[in-house]
């Protein structure tokens, strides 16, 4: 099933750091720590990892089957894999539209993470009274230009990476950015754990009180944990078809959900002590770090300038890192079908994609409601419905030696041979149940 003169990734880590980079983003940085303030804490975070072993990483292992077994871009791979089933050719298109939205409006939340990190360059928070500095966001998004250049110049570097191709762009910056990352948060949260009154945060984040959990707290875990495991997106297909078939797709893929949970939890606790010690409401919602994290730096600015400035450039270079590996991953998804499909060259591909999301993305710069929009969309209906597809698809239509020889390498993988049933029960029985119902909850919870 080869397609001649493909690229792929240059080995194991470079395809453990590129698809945990590609989940690694926003999702842990700016959506877990607000989601776990609005939902309970500790009471979500534990029903999150749950969701995250049991329903998004075997979901998260079909996406890799189907793209390492198809070898090509996501838009073709299950037609290429069951040409006699008319019903795929429908929606072929369906995991190259998604990231393509979701591109559009990330640019603009990555846009905002370069500004605030240029305004902590400028010692901008540090400096400012810490009455102030919660109007600096709303002034940001109420700019009539401001947040269009920065969506621009952010989906630009974004897009110049992935011209350099597979081994030369995404591999190499994922390579330098991911260990970046952990050092970043690491050191963020010990900062943050250390701060007065932090103590309540951590509590909140790591002793559960589930009397407060509902049914929306499972359908929010559930949701966030597709979200940051990138499913549904057509990236982790895409980034599937470059992994070499000796790779051992279950280990990589527990590895890859190690690194996402890991880092959600660090990105937890470099966020919700300060917002404790702040005294700061957890669950203010999707504003919380661009609005309650740039108070707490300028109250330590009153008595140390200096550290709260490099803490300020470390926490939102963190924030625009974690936001651009995610974003390559999702320019991705459309190049590649582009370049397969219409024979084109990977600059020209890149083109068209920073064009079609340039102009979507301008319209979420300008007019949030659009951003509103396209987000809730994405999150709430086109991601679940990929997700549901593909588990259908490798659950029952492909079939169960071909998905069994994918994930054991034809038997010789030991591990995988044992766990192969587990897996096969939790894609076919226990993944579309859960899709289902966090589809249903979304509209009557």
């Amino acid at each position: 099933m080869a397609t001649a003169k493909r690229e792929k990734f240059g080995s194991r880590i470079a395809v453990i750091f590129a698809m945990a980079g590609s989940a690694i983003g926003l999702g842990n940085l700016w959506r877990f720590p607000y989601l776990a303030g609005e939902q309970g804490g500790a009471a979500f975070v534990i029903i999150y990892i749950a969701a995250t072993i049991f329903i998004s990483l075997p979901v998260f292992m079909s996406e890799v089957i189907i793209g390492r077994r198809s070898r090509c871009n996501a838009g073709d791979a299950m037609i290429k894999l069951a040409p006699e089933k008319k019903f795929w050719r429908y929606v072929k298109y369906l995991p190259v539209i998604i990231p393509i939205i979701i591109a559009s409006y990330y640019s603009v939340i990555g846009g905002w993470s370069m500004d605030f990190f240029f305004r902590s360059c400028a010692m901008q928070f540090t400096k400012a009274d810490p009455a102030s500095v919660a109007s600096v966001f709303g002034e940001l998004v109420s700019s009539p230009w401001r947040p269009l250049v920065m969506h621009l110049v952010f989906l630009l570097v974004s897009t110049l990476i992935v011209v350099g191709g597979v081994k030369s762009g995404i591999e190499k910056f994922s390579k330098w950015s991911l260990p970046l990352l952990f050092v970043l948060v690491v050191v963020i949260s010990i900062y943050s754990i250390c701060l007065p009154g932090a103590s309540a945060g951590v509590e909140y984040l790591l002793k559960p009180d589930f009397s407060s959990v509902t049914p929306s707290t499972f359908a929010y875990a559930m949701g966030q944990s597709f979200y940051s495991m990138s499913l549904g997106m057509g990236t982790i297909i895409t980034y599937g078809s470059y992994v070499s078939k000796k790779d051992n797709i279950m280990s990589d893929g527990v590895a890859t959900a190690g690194f996402d949970l890991f880092f959600a939890l660090i990105a937890g606790l470099a966020v919700m002590p300060a917002v404790f010690a702040a005294g700061i409401e957890p669950g203010s919602g999707p504003g919380l770090i661009f609005q309650s994290i740039p108070y707490v730096f300028a109250k330590m600015g009153e008595t140390m300038p200096v550290l709260s400035a490099v803490v300020a450039i470390l926490f939102f270079l963190t924030v625009v890192v974690a936001a651009m590996t995610s974003l390559i991953s999702l320019i991705e998804v459309g190049v590649a079908f582009l370049m397969e499909k219409f024979a084109l060259s990977r600059i020209k591909s890149c083109c068209i994609v920073f064009l079609i999301c340039g102009v979507i993305g301008a319209f979420c710069a300008v007019d949030g409601t659009v951003l509103d929009v396209l987000d809730w969309s994405a999150s709430n209906i086109l991601l679940i419905l990929m997700a549901f597809l593909v588990v259908i698809f490798v659950g029952f239509v492909m079939k169960k030696e071909d998905v069994k020889a994918e994930i054991t390498n034809n038997g010789e993988l030991p591990t995988p041979v044992k766990l192969f049933p587990v897996y096969y029960f939790l894609l076919r029985w226990i993944a579309p149940i859960a899709i289902v119902l966090i589809f249903v909850s979304n509209f009557i919870l």
